[in-house]
């Protein structure tokens, strides 16, 4: 007996990321709407932005020295960042690691409350740290930056 095969044609259905309608919830308290830090005595705040010799690779959130600064989404937490070498700049080398919405990110200039776990959308993370004690006059902010240093712009 022979075996008749028909292979079945099985057309893609269109894919929808879910990454593509992220959109990061208020970052911190007083700046509901996540304005981005403009130019300043310091420069501007934008990704791709100039510093130098170098090219900003973040966003910066504007963010009173102090503030609470929650959870964009839901997230979970993967350790904290070192964001300088310089010792002078102890005061604001605290960061973390985030990963949600298919997203992988770090927010610089925050003392978190913890390094590990879930949180969240809305939840506190942590508190932004004194920008102004080690760079007076710079709009403080919270720099967004994704794991992969790509622009995070579109989530804003």
């Amino acid at each position: 007996d022979e075996l008749n095969l028909q292979l079945l044609s099985v057309q893609p259905a269109a894919v929808l990321c879910v990454c593509d309608a992220v959109t990061f919830g208020p970052l911190c308290s007083g700046n509901s709407d996540n304005s981005r830090r403009q130019s300043d005595s310091r420069g501007q705040g934008h990704y791709g932005a100039r510093r130098g010799d170098r090219v900003h690779k973040g966003l910066d959130i504007m963010c009173t020295d102090g503030s609470t600064v929650y959870a964009p989404f839901d997230v979970t937490l993967h350790g904290n960042v070192i964001v300088y070498t310089d010792p002078a700049k102890a005061a604001i080398n605290q960061g973390i690691n985030l990963r949600g919405e298919g997203l992988c990110f770090k927010l610089f200039y925050v003392r978190p409350d913890k390094t590990s776990g879930s949180v969240r959308k809305g939840q506190r993370i942590g508190t932004m740290l004194p920008m102004q004690s080690v760079y007076p006059g710079i709009t403080s902010h919270v720099h967004v930056q994704m794991c992969d240093k790509s622009d995070p712009t579109p989530y804003f």
